[in-house]
């Protein structure tokens, strides 16, 4: 007998078609990856269809997949104007929305933020820019960009720009799961000036590194510096040097499956901090209002994990 489709299945279903993977989606959304996959599974079977083709690559559409995408998205769509009308707001949100975003920040907040917000404003044309931090705050104070999604401790403009910032991350020492360092729980800048270090040069990143290691009158020798965050965890995995990263880009392993481990530091050291910035007196559209707003619910959603 047919069940009956229920509108958190049609959300589930649209978590996983958007993120490829029933892993992402389920950290999306807040529930066991288990509970993910029998409600894709009850969904299949009360359609009569395969929805997704289960590969090394990830959850990927079928052509039944497609159509149900589709359909899907309007059900929502529609779910989320009646929700407006209840709330006094428009109907249907529509326009343009221009989010920068800066390399490293990309990868790691752009995505979820980006499919719930297009969930629920379909009508809504969404623009990504990725640029350098320094550039982005140029494209914002000239209205090129409605809104960015960067590494915010160090603005260059800083009396230009309005600042929210959805997360701290603590800064740690990687290493080699084999590195003397790894023996150790937590550990002194002091000690960890004693090894080559392996730089990234990316999202203003290096400069709260250096801000750190000048407060503490240290000056460990640098093997490299790189704008790749793999070619950094590449080098640490293998024990070439070791990296003060933020928390939010550890991995556990590199690109060719060497341990890499993270131990905490010590001492006093600044967190790095991960933002929506836009210009100051700009006179806000519902649309990035909107955004605005969505992010600091994701943002609050997170922190009470």
């Amino acid at each position: 007998m047919q069940r009956h489709i229920t509108l958190k299945q049609f959300r589930y279903f649209l978590a996983v078609s958007e993120t490829s993977s029933v892993a992402a989606a389920a950290r999306m959304i807040s529930i066991a990856q288990s509970a993910l996959t029998k409600s894709i599974q009850e969904l299949e079977e009360s359609l009569g269809v395969k929805l997704f083709q289960r590969s090394a690559k990830g959850m990927l559409l079928t052509q039944d997949g497609h159509r149900f995408q589709a359909n899907a998205r309007k059900v929502i769509a529609a779910v989320a104007e009646a929700g407006q009308i209840d709330r006094g707001k428009p109907a249907v949100l529509s326009g343009n929305l221009t989010i920068g975003v800066s390399s490293l920040v990309a990868g790691y907040y752009l995505a979820d933020l980006f499919a719930k917000f297009q969930r629920s404003h379909p009508s809504v044309t969404i623009s990504v820019v990725e640029e350098t931090p320094l550039f982005l705050e140029h494209l914002l104070i000239n209205g090129e960009v409605d809104l960015a999604i960067m590494v915010c401790n160090a603005l260059d403009e800083p009396q230009a720009l309005e600042v929210e910032v959805l997360t701290r991350s603590s800064n740690r020492v990687w290493m080699a799961s084999a590195h003397p360092l790894a023996e150790k729980a937590e550990l002194l800048l002091s000690e960890c000036a004693a090894y080559p270090q392996v730089v990234l040069e990316a999202d203003r990143i290096e400069s709260v590194t250096q801000a750190l290691w000048a407060h503490q009158g240290l000056h460990p020798a640098v093997l490299m510096r790189s704008s790749s965050l793999e070619a950094v965890r590449s080098l640490v995995g293998i024990g070439a040097g070791i990296t003060l990263l933020p928390d939010f880009l550890y991995r556990p392993w590199t690109l060719d499956a060497d341990h890499v481990q993270a131990r905490s530091l010590r001492d006093a050291a600044p967190s790095v901090d991960v933002g929506l910035v836009w210009r100051r007196g700009l006179h806000t559209r519902a649309v990035v209002t909107e955004f605005i707003e969505l992010a600091r619910e994701q943002s609050r959603r997170q922190r009470s994990r």
